[in-house]
């Protein structure tokens, strides 16, 4: 048997470990770091099931669920688990990566297995591993419930150093290839035109 691939994030490395500290700074500074989130909390209702796929330290699902939603995290840098833990003890995140929430895992930390959105934010979806890109976006179909959606948000250039570089065609054609379509398409979470620079999509199952 053959050792799952990296993710791109994991090839970074130690360059990673300013993540973290930068978030809990603009945390204790009071700055406001929750675009992505009121985003999210405005495509759902009140007591949404929401998976935040990805969670990072927290911030997007503690915002969500302090909004009455019920929100699993999933965060598979167990640095980022520990920190994620100590800054938003009440957010139940799960050390996993996205294609390693199986309704069993999910089941067993008390969470549901269909959500009615799926927050993917931050750049995560282009820190997968090579080749597993459709593969990511089919495991967000499967885990949506029947009217659900799915919020992604990333840098379509000059973004994280070991983050993919990837063109709005190219990303359109992987979501098609996993069985979803796009809703619509952003340039920001505050609703800016779509760019070639950042992109802020909101996929459903096709």
């Amino acid at each position: 048997m053959t050792d799952a691939p990296l993710s791109r994030w994991e090839r970074g490395g130690e360059k990673n470990t300013g993540y973290g500290r930068r978030f809990a700074e603009l945390v204790e500074a009071g700055a406001d770091i929750d675009g992505e989130a009121r985003l999210a909390d405005a495509l759902v209702p009140r007591q949404a099931r929401i998976l935040d796929a990805g969670s990072g330290m927290g911030r997007v699902a503690a915002y969500l669920q302090g909004r009455g939603h019920r929100v699993v995290a999933a965060e598979p840098d167990l640095r980022l688990v520990a920190q994620s833990r100590r800054t938003y003890p009440d957010v139940t995140v799960l050390p996993h990566d996205i294609l390693g929430l199986t309704p069993e895992v999910l089941t067993a930390a008390g969470g549901p297995t269909e959500f009615d959105l799926v927050v993917c934010v931050g750049n995560v979806i282009t820190f997968v591993a090579e080749g597993t890109e459709v593969a990511v976006l089919r495991r967000f179909r499967e885990l949506l419930a029947p009217d659900g959606r799915a919020l992604v948000g990333f840098h379509l250039e000059d973004g994280p150093h070991t983050a993919r570089s990837v063109t709005p065609d190219q990303f359109a054609g992987e979501v098609e290839a996993a069985g979803l379509r796009v809703d619509h398409r952003f340039g920001g979470y505050d609703l800016r035109p779509a760019d070639d620079l950042y992109a802020v999509w909101i996929l459903r199952a096709a």
